[in-house]
């Protein structure tokens, strides 16, 4: 059975990575085409933006075709996928994600069926619940680093889009100017708004997307004082001013927050270890004396009841300090 098992996890991985290697050949051949059509408009666009790139002539390329047909016919809720793929900064696409998903649950089924000796229907599902949730935890932990970059990045960008106003430039000029002069995550993103506007968009639709995109709650302020300045009129240095006093003013008391949990959360640390601790000292120590509790289907249930009570524990504590500001 286990020789079946690793045979079936092979060929599927090398089907795979057929799939995307077949894929990947016919899309490096027209990208190599279509970087010789554009090269002098792509250095030209490089130098513009201070050498930084990232323009609209980088376009998502589907470098497995085959995977994106079957991710588009298969995969439900794609744009909520798109979205948070988009959150991450990368360039990742629907069919690379779900070619992710699905060699993490062959890995992991086969891990749980090898290692752990499960049977092959629970090793199934406990790989295909893997291949759903550690990509799903994954592109949320990189988006949430990113948008903690991007937060913290975001009132130096609004103060130098007020010396710009107040200097005579328009709001779209100053917007270019933060995507030149800004490091990433900001920067990037007020590149890619000024391509689009230079492009013939309209501003107030560009903004819109990239609030619906980044999903922070700074970045949509700033995009509701504009609409605001717009259709009212009024003094945009003076608004984005003040809208710059209340982004550093919420990021002080986010850094207040985290610094009077910080106790809490030491303690939260060391009594959800404690436990795990404690076991794996006994298990060193006494191997045999350790094994009931997951040998035998009594120690299986109070094993299953204290690790659902230690994450309930930490979710609960975890919603506590967590406050919306």
């Amino acid at each position: 059975m286990n020789t079946l098992v690793i045979a079936g996890v092979s060929g599927a991985l090398a089907l795979l990575l057929a799939v995307a290697a077949l894929g990947d050949s016919n899309a490096r051949r027209l990208r190599q085409r279509a970087k010789a059509m554009r090269r002098p408009a792509g250095e030209a666009a490089g130098t513009a933006a201070g050498g930084r790139g990232d323009s609209l002539l980088r376009t998502r390329k589907s470098t497995m075709p085959l995977i994106e047909a079957l991710a588009e016919r298969l995969l439900p809720n794609q744009s909520a996928i798109r979205n948070r793929l988009a959150r991450t900064g990368h360039d990742v696409s629907v069919g690379t994600y779900a070619l992710i998903c699905a060699l993490v649950a062959i890995i992991a089924a086969g891990a749980l069926k090898l290692a752990a000796g499960l049977p092959l229907v629970a090793a199934a599902l406990g790989g295909l619940a893997a291949g759903v949730l550690l990509p799903h935890l994954g592109t949320g932990l990189i988006a949430a680093r990113r948008r903690a970059a991007f937060t913290a990045g975001f009132p130096e960008a609004v103060g130098l889009m007020v010396r710009g106003v107040k200097s005579g430039l328009p709001i779209t000029e100053t917007m270019a100017v933060v995507g030149q002069e800004l490091p990433a995550p900001v920067g990037t993103e007020f590149r890619r708004i000024s391509d689009h506007i230079r492009l013939g968009s309209q501003p107030e639709t560009v903004l819109l997307e990239a609030a619906q995109r980044l999903d922070i709650p700074e970045f949509k302020f700033f995009v509701i004082t504009l609409s605001i300045q717009r259709e009212t009129g009024g003094n945009l240095a003076e608004s984005l001013n003040n809208l710059g006093d209340l982004l550093r003013g919420r990021r002080q008391m986010k850094l207040k927050i985290k610094a009077m949990s910080s106790e809490a959360k030491a303690s939260a640390y060391i009594l959800g270890a404690l436990p795990v601790g404690m076991f794996a000292i006994i298990n060193t120590i006494n191997p045999d004396y350790a094994a009931v509790l997951y040998s035998d289907p009594r120690g299986q249930v109070l094993l299953g009841g204290g690790i659902v009570s230690l994450l309930t524990a930490a979710a609960v504590m975890a919603k506590m300090i967590r406050f919306e500001i």
